[in-house]
């Protein structure tokens, strides 16, 4: 079996998740040889994580891609607005990529990427992990099974979780859409990858709806501070107080605070008093929505809505076909152990618990983490891969969530094919 080495741009959180399962793969599928990000202490843990002695560090990505190819694979995980440019740098130096999404932060940028990737022949995945996850392979091979019959409708939404829509959406990188990406595009470009696929056809039309109604300046309870560390009278009792970083959502803080795993709770309480993660929920520059629907026409007469909420807990989908009905999700598996239950029209019910398929439980965005890093060796080692998994079944998903924002923005419904 080839080793296959990996060179990183973008050593934080999304890439060293990506890199760690890599490294602890059998049969050294992967190598780690180089990374690159501008925070010294985030290159020396992907030197750890690589375990070997010849690894290459680099202060930025351009300083990296300004070396010959360094890696059969390069792995982008940068910020959404930085995305554009090393991509297409790697894919001229020779790099097949595996790319977070999204692709880019506009559209035609997208287009131009996937056109540059197929003329050169490379290959180039984007990180839908969902695909990868034991729950929608299961409910994509319940539906390729003929058990629910034709696809007429479906329902599915996303739960972003409040604690998660104030971190990254109000205090974070994506919460002034104007200088990121419209938070349908970030955070929802997985689910609208995700029914396309399920539905096995191209989405036609569609109109899209939601706003920012929560998290603004008019909620915020009297006498609230600009910042939760200067004494907010309604500490103890905000579900959205910054200093809970220090204590039960730790997990987040990582993400923004290298230190987070060893810093002490002043460390912390430091920290948020300049931090943007410092600043009260309801007095941030935000402009990202909190709440947002997609209703869709798709080929051979399916329609599906989509619905993204600050106020729910991780992702439920409901498929109904003509022999019968599929409901699954977060609920399902919490209150009934089982995350797919599955509905006969003429009355039987069969159950699914694909947590069992799954090892590490839900962890890991369901396993999808685990699960692309493995489907990313049989592709790029392949010299004919599957084309559902490369970056031309990718843009389809990124012209329907552009599309959704056109909608939202402007009131109108909006043909896909008359996209950009």
């Amino acid at each position: 079996m080839k080793t296959l080495t990996i060179a990183v741009v973008g050593c934080g959180a999304r890439g060293q998740t990506y890199s760690q399962i890599a490294s602890e793969l059998p049969n050294q599928q992967f190598q780690i040889v180089a990374g690159a990000d501008p925070v010294a202490a985030r290159v020396e843990k992907m030197c750890a994580i690589s375990g070997h002695s010849d690894f290459q560090g680099f202060d930025s990505a351009d300083a990296l891609l300004a070396q010959e190819k360094l890696a059969d694979i390069l792995i982008i995980s940068t910020p959404d607005n930085y995305h554009y440019e090393p991509c297409k740098k790697a894919l001229e130096l020779g790099y097949d990529i595996l790319l977070e999404k999204p692709i880019a932060d506009d559209l035609e940028s997208i287009i131009e990427l996937e056109t540059l990737a197929n003329k050169l022949r490379r290959k180039v995945m984007v990180c839908f992990v969902l695909r990868y996850t034991p729950f929608y392979r299961k409910v994509k091979e319940i539906i390729d099974s003929g058990q629910l019959g034709d696809i007429v409708s479906v329902n599915a939404n996303e739960g972003v979780v409040p604690w998660h829509q104030g971190h990254s959406f109000v205090r974070g990188h994506w919460s002034v859409t104007e200088n990121s990406t419209p938070m349908i595009v970030q955070k929802c470009c997985h689910d609208t990858d995700i029914l396309p696929w399920l539905i096995g056809e191209k989405c036609l039309k569609l109109a899209s709806y939601g706003s920012l109604k929560y998290f603004k300046a008019e909620n915020a309870p009297a006498g609230s501070p600009e910042r939760c560390t200067d004494g907010c009278p309604h500490e103890n009792d905000c579900l959205y107080n910054a200093k809970l970083y220090a204590t039960e959502h730790r997990r987040w803080l990582a993400m923004v605070f290298d230190r987070a795993k060893e810093a002490t709770n002043d460390e912390i309480y430091e920290w948020l008093k300049t931090s943007p993660w410092g600043r009260c929920i309801f007095k941030c520059d935000n402009t990202a929505v909190d709440h947002q629907v997609i209703a869709m026409e798709f080929a051979d007469d399916v329609t599906a809505t989509f619905t993204m909420t600050a106020f729910e807990n991780q992702r439920h989908i409901e498929i109904y076909g003509t022999k019968g009905i599929l409901r699954g999700g977060h609920f399902y598996k919490t209150h009934l152990n089982n995350d797919i239950i599955v509905t006969s029209h003429d009355g039987f019910i069969e159950m699914f618990n694909t947590e069992k398929e799954n090892l590490k439980g839900y962890a890991g965005h369901g396993g999808g983490d685990e699960g692309i890093v493995h489907a990313l060796y049989e592709i790029m080692a392949s010299e004919n891969p599957d084309p559902r998994h490369l970056i031309s079944q990718a843009v389809h998903s990124h012209i329907i969530a552009y599309a959704a924002e056109k909608s939202r923005v402007e009131g109108c419904a909006v043909d896909i094919d008359k996209m950009p």
